[in-house]
This record gives structure tokens, sequence and C-alpha cells, in this order.
């Protein structure tokens, strides 16, 4: 049996669980969207999605939040598949910080 990896939490205690219903912020919203619009578009699938998110170190994955995982995954995978570029991503960084007069 392997031993158990850093991003299997099932079986763990985690504490209780919050079940209101909270509203995302605007940036989860746009992953979100983002996210199942490459997934109907079949630019990655969903297993792919997983491979990124549990590629993360364990201090990494266990600091970031649902939608930070998300956000990892799929730049990695759309640089994987040459969808974007480093230098892309770079230069529309740089393009949003001159709209927004200096802040990222």
């Amino acid at each position: 049996m392997e031993p158990r990896r850093h991003h299997d939490l099932g079986g763990l205690d985690a504490g209780p669980v919050d079940r209101e219903t909270h509203a995302l912020e605007p940036w989860e919203a746009r992953i979100d969207a983002l996210v199942y619009l490459l997934l109907s578009k079949g630019v990655f699938r969903t297993d792919e999605l997983r491979r990124e998110i549990e590629s993360l170190g364990p201090g990494e994955y266990r600091e970031a939040g649902y939608y930070h995982r998300w956000l990892h995954g799929t730049v990695r995978l759309l640089l994987e598949k040459g969808v974007v570029s480093v230098a892309g991503i770079a230069q529309a960084l740089e393009a949003r910080e001159t709209r927004n007069g200096g802040r990222p």
C-alpha cells in the first residue's frame, strides 16, 4: 500500500465544515468560468487539471485555497499545451499594470 500523499486528505479530521453559502470573489468567479469553458472546449480534461493541482508541493498545497489551486493547474496546463507562453503572460500582466496605473 502506498503512503498517503499530501493532497490525500480523505478521512482526516479537518474540523467543522462551514455550510454557509458564500459569494465568490470576482477573481474566483472568473477562474471558475474559465476552467469550465476550457473543459467544455476540450482544451484540457478534468484528470489533467487534477494532476497539476496534485503536483503542488505539500506546503503550497496546504496554503493555497481552492481557486488558487485551480489557477495553478490551469496556467500550468495552458503552458504545457502551448496555448499561452510565459512571455505572453508577462506581456498581459504588464499591459494590465499599465491600464491600472502601475497596480497589479
